[in-house]
């Protein structure tokens, strides 16, 4: 299983100019290597091959006046930029073909030195940890490393990313075993929504956050001092950066309160159920804003990453399911209620029923029933298990994109819970 740690590192001034300078030369190698695969494509000749574009990109270009330059830093970032360009080339094939699943992939685009984010990766052969802490880097040096954790194995490649906001961070990528946790008896359904962030078959409510609006007056100040700037004048940079770092404080404050909630999660339960919510359309409609400020997709996310960690199952319901509509009581299905009705009762049983709550509890009476008949799982009941099932599960006998194709299980990829 792979996991990335993210640890900030702080470079001198020199080091920061060699790393500005290895951001150039490898963007300067990438749109070279694409410009060559779009010529050969206009000319009907042969597609390019990596080893054959690494020939002429770099080997070949270092030779030459205008590209002498590319010989001043490190070869191993140059190399990996071939290899991001060949990963974008196949995820359009994939996605073209029909073997990625999600939304379409265009082709690769040339990349431009005024992107908000840089970055460039080293493999084994061009970075080493140092015995007092410090990241060496091919022809850059020992740089500054904040470490918030160890490392649990000997990392296999670091990229290091130049954000909007000006800094820098030292991405590790480490190959583990996973970690399952004891098994534990209890099992959740989790209602998600805007006025209360969640609500949990339990009861418990999980408050909103909302951390995007409670920063709202900082982040206008911060525009509106941009907007008077010249453009392309010194002062204008500044300020784009304090809008940039007001922008990260805000997804930092996100991104930790979402691991916290999504480990305690994952610790306390055997079995997480989510409905599959339509968050592209949601994010359309006039409750834009405070659907990106919640960020559902990362929080399901973040559940999936560490339930295949853990050991724990992550299991998603259709979003055609009519969790608002049915009685955890009777199953009796009441018809849609408009969003500011909170509490409804029964007509079958007449039970007063806490809008989000049902729902929680639909949700979990759907995910358990759905996961005795998904792969791997009983037939019938007394059937026994043919296969043993997959420790994440998106989507039910429809899958959550409703397109019919096979759901993949999700990656553990990702930033691992502190």
């Amino acid at each position: 299983m792979h996991l990335r740690y993210s640890f900030r590192i702080y470079p001198t001034a020199g080091q920061r100019a060699s790393l500005e300078r290895t951001f150039g030369c490898a963007r300067v190698v990438y749109n070279d290597a694409l410009a060559a695969r779009k010529d050969a494509r206009k000319g009907g000749l042969p597609y390019p091959k990596s080893t054959d574009l690494q020939k002429l990109v770099i080997t070949a270009a270092k030779k030459t006046a205008e590209r002498a330059w590319l010989a001043s830093v490190g070869v191993d970032p140059l190399i990996q930029s071939l290899r991001d360009l060949d990963v974008a080339y196949r995820n359009f094939f994939d996605s073209v073909s029909g073997k990625r699943a999600g939304r379409p992939v265009g082709l690769p685009r040339f990349k431009s030195r005024k992107d908000s984010r840089q970055s460039l990766r080293f493999t084994r052969n061009g970075f080493r940890i140092r015995g007092n802490g410090k990241l060496n880097l091919a022809k850059i040096g020992d740089v500054r490393v904040n470490w918030s954790r160890a490392l649990p194995a000997e990392p296999s490649s670091v990229t290091v990313v130049l954000d909007a906001a000006g800094r820098f961070h030292a991405s590790f990528v480490v190959d583990v075993e996973p970690e399952h946790l004891p098994e534990a008896a209890a099992e959740i359904g989790i209602d998600l929504g805007l006025t209360t962030y969640a609500v949990l078959s339990t009861g418990e409510v999980i408050d909103n956050p909302r951390f995007l609006r409670k920063a709202e007056k900082k982040l206008k100040a911060a525009q509106r001092r941009l907007s008077r700037k010249a453009k392309g004048s010194e002062n204008r940079a500044k300020a784009r950066r304090k809008v940039a770092r007001a922008h990260a404080e805000v997804a930092d404050a996100r991104m930790d309160w979402m691991h916290k909630q999504t480990t305690r999660l994952i610790g306390e339960n055997q079995a997480v159920y989510l409905e599959d919510l339509n968050v592209r359309g949601l994010a359309r409609g006039p409750l834009a804003k405070s659907v990106h400020d919640a960020g559902w997709a990362t929080f399901r996310r973040l559940l999936e990453e560490k339930a295949a960690r853990y050991g724990r199952t992550v299991h998603v319901v259709h979003r055609a399911f009519p969790s608002s509509q049915l009685c955890s009581q009777c199953g009796h299905r009441d018809g849609p209620k408009p969003l500011h009705m909170r509490e409804w009762s029964c007509t079958a049983c007449g039970v007063l029923h806490d809008r989000d709550l049902n729902a929680a509890r639909n949700i979990l009476a759907a995910g358990q029933a759905d996961r005795l008949n998904a792969p791997g799982g009983p037939a019938s009941p007394g059937v026994a298990i043919p296969r043993r099932a997959r420790p994440v599960e998106r989507g039910t006998h429809r899958n959550a994109s409703g397109t019919g194709r096979k759901p993949h299980a999700a990656g553990a990829a990702g930033i691992p819970a502190p």
